[in-house]
């Protein structure tokens, strides 16, 4: 069975916060339906605030699917933490571009972003929005106000594991602001309430602050496979950790391979396996996976958003698809890929799986941006099980599907690269791009007998293709910026052209500047 408990929780006991600047209210205690001490003083009710800390990643709200929005100055549907990551990760690469033309979406297209962006602020203050709840879940969740509340040895323990876990989720807001922002301001637990002026804490300082946090909290989370579905344990910290070494050259100039390897070797100890088949990764049934590290859970019951796996199988539906093979009621016609990237996979397009674009109807090449036929059209997130029947929302809206954020096919990679960087075994990571190919393939006539970094790159394009990971990979391999890579649109020119190093970081939030004076802009905005 489905085990999504936690979301279900979401809505006995919190209201919902609304934020108009986030750092403005970077220390203040969300404001709940119920009194707040009357929550913290009952054991039973802090897995509820947990609740909406999980809940953070897939919805908008409380009300869902809008209505009573978390963040304001956005269209809801657009303001969720799934969405605009993925948006601010997709949008400016190679692998997606879309044409509609709501307000800062063309700019993404083009990186012709200012400090104004509707969708770059809205993913600052998604990370705020979590780093508060974090902060103020973890302030009341410790020993000093367990003793003082009275609760018992066995209820402390487990709102300690509701700690670590709060931990991991503030860990991980913290890395998406490293990699997206740079240097930004920074508040923890132990920082008062009502300061509405955080310092700005530099890039490096704050990589070596989560890297030792996730070293402090980890061994305290649940044991690998051990926690309820789709929650957090330590494989997902290891993995956090193990992605945070693979950019770390980027975050803090200093390379650190060796470490990123030694996790992902912990995470492949841990018992996943690859799921046999790639497409049944992406389906309305993908949480009986054991290839699933961590998934962001969806269900088109429990959880209604126009913003998580709701968006990303509805957005990418357009020309002659068919709507019902996916499970859905309609097509919103947005997303399509480049050639640069579909050129990536297109050779072995009839022998390698991963190969699911849609191209009946399509042209390759992206020409005009808000012509849906222009660029081959993903086929890869479905709303249907593996046994061909629909997900669970009668009006075929909402989606089950879960997210796979943190997958085992993506700990091979990581393991891949660091050997090919020199810092890992060569012959066990071609082993486990291996392994990738020969599902991929079907049979090992795809396998590979050597790999460099350009093979690198280009596996995780076609591996990990639209799950949100292309700008960070372009940033590390070099190929973001500057002329060596072009695409489509790339700088705003229809064939591509050189854009600035500065875009390697999204700008802060322009409102924040103006409250906070201690706060400096990033370079080139």
């Amino acid at each position: 069975m489905k085990m999504k408990s936690i979301y279900a929780l979401l809505f006995m006991a919190l209201g919902s916060v609304v934020f108009q600047s986030c750092l403005k209210d970077l220390d203040l205690a969300p404001k709940y339906g119920d009194n707040s001490a009357a929550v913290y003083n009952d054991p039973n009710k802090y897995v509820e605030v947990l609740a909406k800390i999980y809940a953070g990643m897939v919805l908008t709200g409380n009300d869902g699917p809008a209505g009573n929005s978390d963040i304001a100055d956005i269209d809801e549907g657009f303001s969720c933490y799934l969405r605009v990551l993925w948006n601010l990760q997709e949008l400016p690469t190679d692998e997606a571009i879309c044409g509609w033309n709501d307000t800062g979406i063309p700019e993404l297209n083009s990186m012709t972003w200012g400090s104004s962006n509707s969708f770059i602020k809205a993913m600052y203050s998604r990370i705020y929005f979590q780093i508060t709840l974090c902060n103020e879940f973890i302030r009341e969740c410790s020993e000093e106000n367990m003793d003082r509340r009275g609760f018992s040895e066995s209820e402390k323990a487990t709102i300690r594991t509701y700690r670590s876990e709060a931990r991991f989720f503030r860990a991980l807001s913290w890395v998406h602001a490293i990699d997206l922002f740079g240097n930004v301001p920074f508040a923890d637990e132990t920082d008062g309430i009502g300061s509405n002026t955080p310092e700005q804490i530099n890039r490096k300082d704050l990589f070596d602050y989560v890297e030792a946090e996730l070293k402090d909290f980890e061994a305290n989370m649940v044991a690998p496979r051990s926690n309820e579905y789709a929650r957090a344990d330590q494989a997902a910290a290891w993995f956090l950790l193990a992605q945070l070494y693979l950019n770390a050259e980027v975050y803090t100039g200093t390379a650190r391979y060796s470490d990123c390897a030694t996790y992902c070797e912990k995470v492949i100890a841990a018992g996943y396996s690859l799921h046999p088949d790639y497409q049944g990764l992406f389906l309305a049934d993908n949480h009986t996976s054991d290839e699933i590290i961590l998934p962001f859970a969806c269900d088109g019951i429990r959880t209604k958003s126009y913003g998580n796996t709701t968006f990303l199988v509805h957005a990418f539906i357009g020309g002659n698809m068919v709507v019902e093979d996916f499970g859905v009621n309609d097509g919103w016609a947005g997303y399509r890929a480049t050639k640069a990237f579909t050129d990536i996979i297109a050779p072995d397009s009839l022998t390698d799986g991963r190969f699911i674009f849609h191209t009946s109807g399509q042209q390759q090449l992206v020409e005009e941006m808000g012509t849906f036929a222009h660029g081959f059209a993903q086929a890869k997130y479905k709303n249907v099980t593996s046994t061909g029947e629909p997900g669970s929302d009668p009006s075929s809206v909402f989606v089950d599907m879960d997210f796979p954020f943190m997958r085992l096919a993506e700990v091979y990679l990581m393991y891949a690269e660091c050997a090919v960087r020199g810092a890992a075994d060569m012959g066990k990571g071609m082993g486990y791009v291996n392994e990738l190919r020969t599902r991929a393939y079907g049979d090992n006539s795809g396998n590979i007998s050597s790999m460099d970094l350009d093979f690198i790159l280009d596996e995780r394009g076609r591996e990990l293709q639209w799950e949100g990971k292309r700008r960070t990979d372009l940033i590390r391999f070099g190929k973001f910026t500057g002329s060596s890579y072009l695409w489509e649109f790339k700088g705003d020119a229809p064939e591509g052209t050189s854009v600035s190093d500065h875009l390697r970081l999204y700008p802060l939030n322009a409102d924040d500047l103006v409250a906070n004076p201690n706060l400096t802009q990033n370079p080139g905005y």
